[in-house]
């Protein structure tokens, strides 16, 4: 089976979140690190209910709604760089990837929209 670069991408961007978020709670901080867990997680969520699209419209919407939560979880990720809640460099990392799979994700919008 071929495999697919943005679900393996997501997963394991998910994992990285969930380390994270892991961390931010051993520092007492609960309310940005559930938001961040949540919206980091969903991408990979939404990329998975994508695949199983009951039509291309359906796979659209699921995969617009990943693209939604990757920009919400650079927003959180900037948020907690900004208020030095965690450090630039990590920050910046995680940003970098959640970027990367913002791309992806809108091209392949772009794409399957293109294709109808």
């Amino acid at each position: 089976m071929k495999e697919n670069l943005i679900q393996q991408k997501s997963y394991d961007f998910a994992l990285k979140i969930i380390a994270l978020y892991r961390n931010l709670v051993k520092t007492n901080e609960f309310v940005l690190s559930k938001q961040l867990l949540r919206s980091g997680t969903s991408i990979g969520a939404n990329v998975s209910e994508a695949q199983a699209g009951q039509s291309r419209a359906d796979f659209v919407s699921k995969i617009s709604i990943a693209s939604k939560e990757a920009r919400e979880t650079c927003y959180w990720l900037r948020l907690l760089r900004d208020s030095n809640t965690i450090s630039k460099s990590e920050a910046d990392l995680l940003l970098s990837e959640a970027e990367s799979i913002v791309n992806i994700l809108t091209s392949i919008v772009k794409t399957s929209t293109l294709k109808r």
